[in-house]
Parts: structure tokens; C-alpha cells; sequence
């Protein structure tokens, strides 16, 4: 089983000038019932279907499985997604021993930037760059999932 640990946070100031590399990212869900969902994801031009369970101690955890599908198997998944798309940049910017993943949104979610980080335990020390505003973990407004429902623009 693969767990996903991660902390989210609001980001304030510039990172773009830090980050080593960027990617456009368009998802869409298939399944985003609370408890378990199902992302098709175009990134670049590669796909990646993803399902993930429930969020256990406060949205700091939970169980992930993804698998990398061409752009074409992505594309023809897109036809079965509920309405609504996730549209940004991820920017990639290394801090310490960790990697921040930076997420631009676009659409009727623009103006959001988020920045998350993968641990590899629930109590794990990480650098903390200039950038990290407000910490959201677990604050489902945030997750991409309900963004598609209920976007930034709407709040």
C-alpha cells in the first residue's frame, strides 16, 4: 500500500525564481465521492490515473495509487470526468532534503497558489522556505477535488 504524507500550505512572495522546472498540469475527476477518489491527469504530454482513499489524521495522510497511461488513454478518460477541470502549473522548488510542488491555478481558480510537500513520516522536520504562507493541510476547500466543485473565485 502506498501512503502519501504531505503538508499543504498558502504561498506568499516569489518561487518561480527558485523553482528548477515547471509543468502544465489539466485533471479532471471520474469519481470525487468523499472518501475516495478517481483523477485522470495530462501532464505535458503524459497521462497518469490516480486513486486515492480516504484522509486520515486531519488531511495529513492517505493511501495513493497511481499508474502512467499514454496522453491518448488520458484523453479518452477525460470523456467519463464529472464537470469541471483543474487547470495549472506545477512549479518544482527544492528546499533542504525536500522538493515544494507549487501549483499556479488558472480558470475559476485563479489567483490561487498552493505549495505541497511529500514526507516521508508524519513527524518529519523539513526546510521551510521563505515563500510558505498559512499552513492548510486538511482543509478540503484546498484539495483539487473540491476546487472542481466549489472554485477559489466562488469563496
Amino acid at each position: 500500500m502506498a501512503l502519501e504524507i504531505e503538508r499543504k500550505f498558502l504561498v506568499e512572495g516569489d518561487y518561480k525564481s527558485l523553482a528548477t522546472s515547471h509543468s502544465r498540469i489539466v485533471q479532471g475527476y471520474i469519481c470525487s465521492e468523499r472518501g475516495r477518489t478517481v483523477r485522470v491527469r495530462l501532464r505535458d504530454d503524459k497521462g497518469y490515473l490516480t486513486i486515492k482513499g480516504p484522509s486520515r489524521n486531519n488531511g495529513l495522510s492517505r493511501y495513493e495509487f497511481e499508474k502512467e497511461i499514454t496522453k491518448d488513454e488520458a484523453l479518452s478518460l477525460f470523456c467519463l470526468c464529472e464537470p469541471g477541470v483543474i487547470d495549472k502549473i506545477r512549479w518544482l522548488v527544492p528546499a533542504g532534503a525536500h522538493t515544494f510542488e507549487v501549483d499556479e491555478f488558472f480558470g475559476d481558480n485563479e489567483g490561487l497558489v498552493v505549495a505541497e510537500v511529500e514526507l516521508g513520516s508524519e513527524n518529519e522536520d523539513f526546510a521551510r522556505p521563505p515563500f510558505l504562507g498559512q499552513e492548510v493541510t486538511g482543509d478540503r476547500r484546498y484539495y483539487n477535488s473540491s476546487l472542481r466543485v466549489k472554485p477559489y473565485k466562488d469563496w
